[in-house]
């Protein structure tokens, strides 16, 4: 398995990876902005069996961020610390408690947070190592980058479910 399995969204067409930061910054706008208009019904729509509809994937976002503040902070508090994985579909199984707009706010405001967090970070932060049990050794740096591109594939994601 890839230590970033989401490194795919980062790469430009010359093959560099592009700087993670403007996407996590400009993730919660998109999102809001793509779903401000949509319908009860839009927002509730499944587009095949087994995938999210859109409030899902956004609840899907907001835990992930969760997952991912604890990543960040445990790889800087910690030396070289082991992080947890975690089953999306287990979790995903309770998206039915999770409207929307508060999905939408709890992944605006973690990602805010996280945001001062990195962005606090000096280039010794973002070398820190951590090991995720199925991916291997990776960096702070690794898991942000793993956040942007994630982001990515899931703005895409929306983008077809809007259009």
């Amino acid at each position: 398995m890839q230590l970033n399995p989401y490194a795919k969204y980062l790469a430009d067409a010359d093959g560099t990876t592009q700087d993670p930061i403007p996407v996590l910054f400009s993730t919660p706008p998109a999102v809001a902005k793509l779903t401000a208009t949509l319908t009860p019904e839009q927002i509730e729509h499944t587009p095949a069996p087994g995938k999210w509809c859109i409030r899902e994937i956004i609840a899907h976002l907001a835990d992930c961020e969760l997952v991912f503040a604890f990543r960040l902070r445990q790889t800087l508090a910690e030396e070289h610390p082991m992080i947890q994985p975690f089953e999306q579909g287990l979790w995903g199984q309770r998206y039915s408690a999770y409207d929307l707009v508060s999905a939408l706010a709890v992944f605006t405001n973690l990602r805010n947070w996280n945001m001062h967090l990195i962005g606090a970070t000096t280039e010794a932060d973002r070398a820190r190592p951590t090991t995720h049990p199925e991916r291997g050794t990776m960096t702070f740096w690794t898991i942000v980058e793993t956040m942007a591109g994630h982001d990515i594939n899931h703005l895409q994601q929306l983008e077809r479910l809007t259009t």
